[in-house]
C-alpha cells in the first residue's frame, strides 16, 4: 500500500511536470482553470497576454473580457466545449482570436482548458477579398449603368437625334475603354501576385528600359505640356528582371507623373547607381520619378499601394485611372525583390523611388 501511495504521488508529480512541459512548447495561449474556478496553469504565451501574476486567482481577475468570461463559464457548468471570437490589443495591434474552451478531467482534478488561436491574418485575408469583390463591383456598375441609360436613350427618345446619338456614342465609347481598362489591370494584378514568389533570372538593362518607356510616353508629355527629362547615371546597368513587367513599372510611374503632376511643366526620371546600395547592402540602382505638381498630404502614403485605393477619386477617374497601377508596381518591385518608396509635400510635388539589386 505505502509503495502504491508513493508511486501514486511521483506520477502526479511526473503527470504535473509533463503537461507544465507541453504547454510550454505550445505556439498558442493556454489556460487551464480547475473546476474551483481558479486558474492552475498557464503557458508562457498566456502569461505574455494576460499577466505573470494569474497563477492561483479566479479567472473572473485574469480573463475579464465578458464573452471569454461567458465561454469558461459555462464550459465549467455544462461541461461542454464552446468556441467564441475574441478581441484584443496584442504587440500593439488589433487581434482576434478563436477561443477554445473545453472540459477536462484529470484525476481528481476537474476544469477547463482555454485556447486562443490568433486567427487575425485570416481574419484580415477575408476582409480584403470582400472589400476587392465590393470595389470591382463597384468599379463595374458605373460604367455599365451609363452604357445601359445611353443604350435605352438611343432607341428611344434620341433615336432620330443623330448629334444626341454621336453625343452618345463618343461618352460610351469612354466608359467601355474604362471597363476594358479596369478588367486589364485586374489580370495584371492576377497574374503578378500568382509570380511574385518566382524571381526572374534574366538579366536585362535598367537604364535602356527607362530610355524606351520616356520615349514611348514622349507623346504624351507634349500633349500635356510637360518636359519629360532623364538624368543621371545613363550607362548601363544590368539586374535581374522580368523586361515587360519593369517597363510596366516605369510607365506606370512616369504617366502618374503626367497625369497628376504635370501642370508643373516638368517630370524627371533620375537614375543613381550605387556600389553599396543601402537597401541590399551591395550594388545597386534606383529610380526616382520625380513630378513638380500639388502633391499630397503624406498621410495618405501608406495606403497608396492599396487596391482601389485613391487620393482624389473623381479625379483619377476622370484621367482613366482604375485605382490598381501602384498595387500592380508593389508586387512587381516585390517580385523582383526591390524597395519601393513614394515621397510627397503638398504644393511641392511628389517622388515615386524604386530600387533593384544590381547583378
Amino acid at each position: 500500500m505505502c509503495s502504491d501511495a508513493i508511486w501514486d504521488r511521483e506520477y502526479a508529480t511526473m503527470n504535473t511536470e509533463t503537461v507544465h512541459s507541453v504547454l510550454a512548447g505550445l505556439p498558442l495561449p493556454v489556460v487551464l482553470i480547475s473546476d474551483d474556478e481558479r486558474v492552475i496553469m498557464m503557458n508562457t504565451r498566456a502569461e505574455e497576454m494576460f499577466g505573470l501574476n494569474g497563477l492561483g486567482r479566479h479567472y473572473i481577475t485574469v480573463l475579464r473580457q465578458p464573452a471569454l468570461l461567458d465561454c469558461v463559464e459555462e464550459t465549467l457548468r455544462l461541461k461542454q466545449k464552446r468556441k467564441i471570437r475574441y478581441l484584443t490589443t496584442d504587440y500593439g495591434r488589433d487581434a482576434t482570436y478563436e477561443v477554445t474552451a473545453t472540459p477536462y478531467v484529470g484525476g481528481s482534478e476537474n476544469g477547463a482548458v482555454i485556447c486562443l488561436d490568433d486567427i487575425t491574418e485570416r481574419e484580415q485575408a477575408g476582409q480584403i477579398r470582400r472589400d476587392f469583390v465590393a470595389n470591382v463591383s463597384h468599379e463595374l456598375k458605373t460604367p455599365l449603368t451609363a452604357l445601359l441609360g445611353f443604350i435605352e436613350t438611343l432607341k428611344g427618345p434620341a433615336k432620330n437625334d443623330a448629334d444626341a446619338r454621336e453625343r452618345f456614342l463618343n461618352i460610351m465609347e469612354r466608359e467601355a475603354e474604362r471597363m476594358n481598362r479596369l478588367v486589364r489591370d485586374l489580370l495584371s494584378l492576377s497574374r503578378v501576385e500568382s509570380e511574385e514568389r518566382m524571381r526572374p533570372e534574366k538579366l536585362v538593362d535598367v537604364v535602356a528600359l527607362v530610355q524606351s518607356s520616356a520615349l514611348a510616353l514622349k507623346p504624351v508629355a507634349s500633349e500635356a505640356n510637360v518636359v519629360l527629362s532623364i538624368t543621371g547615371h545613363l550607362e548601363p546597368v544590368m539586374v535581374r528582371g522580368d523586361p515587360d513587367q519593369l517597363v510596366q513599372v516605369l510607365t506606370n510611374l512616369i504617366e502618374n507623373g503626367i497625369k497628376y503632376g504635370g501642370h508643373g511643366g516638368k517630370v524627371e526620371v533620375k537614375v543613381t547607381y550605387s556600389e553599396r546600395e543601402l537597401a541590399f547592402r551591395g550594388p545597386g540602382v534606383r529610380i526616382d520619378v520625380i513630378d513638380h505638381g500639388e502633391g499630397f498630404d503624406p498621410v495618405h502614403i501608406p495606403r497608396l499601394t492599396e487596391r482601389f485605393y485613391r487620393v482624389d477619386s473623381h479625379r483619377s477617374r476622370e484621367r482613366g485611372g482604375t485605382g490598381l497601377g501602384l498595387a500592380i508596381v508593389k508586387h512587381i518591385i516585390n517580385r523582383h525583390r526591390g524597395r519601393f518608396r513614394i515621397e510627397s509635400t503638398p504644393g511641392k510635388g511628389s517622388r515615386f523611388s524604386v530600387m533593384l539589386p544590381a547583378s
